[in-house]
């Protein structure tokens, strides 16, 4: 998350709205973990999440260099696939990462969250993956729209 530790530790959470896809894993996950705080737990401090560096050496471990991917990297991939394939405003994805507004004025007056539009977002972010994975490079429609 892109937020300073102290707007982590005792800022606003940031809500993230999971598509159907993300809480069908984290049900099955859910035997595996039980009913602890952390899904994804440090494994030497069970109580943090795992870290960035244990997600890159589990990208190693299935035979990507670094040159190749990071975890971060699917960050930036999924930023810039949002905007350009999928149409998203900018504004919407920077919220969703939680990115903080660039200038002075708009962190001090800009409260906006867009989460009925984050939710859309991540839904159509999933099953636009899902359609990669089953080898169809279409562009879904998102909700409402009319082709």
């Amino acid at each position: 998350m892109k937020r300073e530790l102290r707007q982590k530790m005792s800022g606003t959470p940031h809500l993230v709205p999971l598509p159907r896809q993300a809480i069908a894993v984290f049900r099955e996950l859910q035997a595996l973990t039980g009913q602890g705080k952390l899904v994804f737990r440090g494994e030497r401090h069970h109580d943090r999440a795992m870290s960035e560096n244990t997600v890159n050496a589990a990208l190693r471990a299935m035979g990507f260099s670094a040159d190749e991917v990071t975890g971060h990297g699917f960050r930036a991939t999924a930023r810039t696939m949002l905007h350009e394939r999928l149409g998203y405003s900018p504004d919407v994805i920077e919220a969703q990462l939680a990115h903080t507004v660039r200038d002075s004025l708009g962190r001090a007056y800009n409260r906006t969250e867009f989460v009925d539009q984050r939710r859309e977002m991540l839904q159509t972010w999933a099953d636009y993956l899902d359609q990669l994975r089953d080898g169809k490079d279409t562009v879904p429609r998102k909700p409402g729209k009319r082709a």
